[in-house]
């Protein structure tokens, strides 16, 4: 088969593994019958055995099939994907510093809302995203922007898919969490539904992704080949 069709079969692979195995059928039985540990490792074993295959699969073949777009000269685009990258890093280091009440690495109860969370109540999906959709901008072949476009389907439908198994089981609690965040970045600062305080500046997550942007500019070309956000 073409390389371009193995992609896309494997990108569905891990997509629809990933969303089963954590889906209210499935998990809460999984959950009862193993643990929630032995669930835990599970759910990481499929997804690496999914996603290493679509890593090594898009490695072989690296801007497989026709190409749909070329913005990599086209500055404001460029620098638009610079954008999306460099705050897609500080989101991601928002993240784990300050997780979701619905992430898995979360503890304790559903609490105010603050920093990130203000922003967007899923720091880190909406990280995956603007990642993929950088490098789609920068990357215009069929095999990339199935690849890449993998990102934003996992970070949108997965936040989705989050948000209503947390509803089932934290209830109420998640539910006015819910009330006064948002999905879409900003989306409940603009609404008023909460207000931006001093103290929410995420001033470490900000230095930590700009030092992250900077490391990623350098090893890129050694670690991937080419260059950052283009083709290579």
């Amino acid at each position: 088969m073409d390389a371009t069709v193995w992609i896309a079969l494997w990108a569905i692979l891990f997509l629809a593994s990933h969303l089963i195995i954590s889906s209210s059928a499935v998990r809460p039985w999984l959950i009862s019958a193993v643990g929630a540990q032995p669930y835990r490792g599970i759910y990481s074993l499929i997804a690496f055995g999914t996603l290493g295959p679509l890593i090594y699969e898009f490695a072989r073949h690296k801007h497989a099939g026709p190409l749909l777009w070329a913005l990599r000269a086209v500055h404001p685009f460029r620098e638009l994907a610079w954008l999306l990258m460099l705050t897609a890093l500080i989101l991601f280091v928002g993240g784990l510093m300050n997780p979701s009440p619905g992430a898995m690495a979360a503890s304790g109860g559903v609490s105010e809302p603050r920093g990130l969370l203000k922003v967007t109540r899923h720091p880190s999906f909406v990280a995956f995203s603007l990642f993929g959709i950088a490098h789609m901008l920068m990357n215009g072949r069929a095999g990339d922007v199935i690849f890449f476009g993998m990102f934003p389907a996992l970070g949108i439908i997965g936040g989705m898919h989050q948000d209503r198994r947390k509803l089932r089981e934290l209830g109420d609690r998640y539910h006015k969490f819910v009330a006064k965040t948002s999905f879409v970045p900003f989306a409940a600062l603009i609404g008023g539904r909460v207000r931006w305080a001093r103290g929410d500046m995420p001033w470490a997550a900000i230095g930590v992704g700009i030092v992250l942007a900077v490391v990623i500019v350098m090893l890129h070309p050694m670690i991937f080949g080419g260059h950052p956000l283009g083709q290579g």
